[in-house]
């Protein structure tokens, strides 16, 4: 197996990636939940994933029943605290604390299904408590930092919002080596990028730039010319850059599926082809991100799951 390139940046989301994987997690029974309201929870945590990531949804739907459920359930817990660092204002950072303490309780109230389902999960697959953590304090991140001044510091927010939801996974799907580390760390900032090429109309109504802005500067760009939302050759350039670096990262993520559990690798290489196409896409309409939202419909992504299986297969 070909090894894995190592960037200084990597280094470092390395080094937080283990802190979070050698911390003590305490052995823990799954709270004593009433079996309706558990499935109710389950239910709810599904639905969310299907409303707001078609992608994520079809990809879990490739894993058994009860692995299944535990990673839109992990999707679910993720999703709320996207929601409210992006639709509650300025009540944002109380409300945030507020769902930290519900997620980790081991006996969330009844009417929080997300909490319920996501208490089952974490004390059923023993994930470490540092990695949901740190995801908390990525998606925090986003009520004090709106620019990012270079790749680098872009890559610590990528770890904190995606690598962690990849590393968490792993304890849902199983893994057969923590060689599968970097992997899991590397795709999770493939997917991050991806999401963040092509939401940058989205994000801008927001008040957030989470392109690198040294890089910006490098092909002759500023903030202004992506309020403008204008395509020309420097944003071509700037964009072919940026799609080639997100491609080659997801490259040296695919030699990790090998090192996961049989029956997680066909859901963990379709999520990826999945979101990839979406880099496709941005290319097929010339790099304009700010007149629509690229996408890859559900045939686009049924029509690739023969090849993905076969891919999985191969791993």
């Amino acid at each position: 197996m070909t090894a894995l390139t190592e960037d200084a940046w990597e280094n470092r989301l390395l080094t937080f990636a283990h802190e979070a994987w050698q911390a003590i997690t305490p052995a823990r029974r799954p709270p004593q939940v009433d079996a309706e309201l558990l499935e109710r929870a389950y239910r709810h945590s599904a639905s969310l994933t299907a409303q707001h990531s078609r992608s994520f949804y079809m990809a879990s739907s490739l894993l058994e029943s009860r692995a299944r459920q535990a990673v839109r359930a992990l999707y679910a817990f993720c999703r709320t605290a996207d929601d409210i660092v992006d639709e509650m204002g300025d009540d944002a950072a109380t409300l945030l604390e507020d769902w930290h303490e519900r997620a980790f309780d081991w006996h969330p109230p009844e009417y929080d299904l997300v909490a319920v389902a996501w208490a089952d999960t974490r004390a059923r697959y023993k994930v470490p408590p540092r990695l949901p953590e740190q995801l908390l304090e990525g998606v925090a991140r986003d009520l004090e930092q709106a620019r990012y001044r270079s790749f680098d510091e872009l890559a610590t927010y990528c770890y904190g919002v995606a690598s962690t939801v990849g590393l968490m996974s792993m304890y849902i799907i199983g893994y057969e080596d923590q060689e599968a580390i970097p992997y899991a760390v590397k795709l999770g900032v493939a997917l991050q990028l991806t999401n963040i090429l092509r939401d940058v109309a989205e994000d801008w109504r927001r008040g957030r730039l989470y392109l690198p802005l040294d890089e910006l500067k490098a092909y002759g760009l500023a903030e202004e010319d992506v309020a403008v939302g204008q395509v020309d050759d420097r944003w071509r350039a700037f964009m072919r850059f940026q799609i080639a670096r997100a491609r080659a990262i997801y490259d040296e993520s695919s030699l990790g599926i090998g090192m996961l559990a049989p029956q997680g690798r066909l859901a963990v290489t379709a999520a990826a082809t999945f979101y990839r196409a979406i880099l496709d896409d941005i290319e097929t309409h010339d790099y304009d991100v700010f007149s629509r939202k690229a996408y890859v419909g559900t045939w686009g992504k049924v029509s690739r799951i023969p090849k993905i299986w076969w891919r999985s297969k191969s791993s």
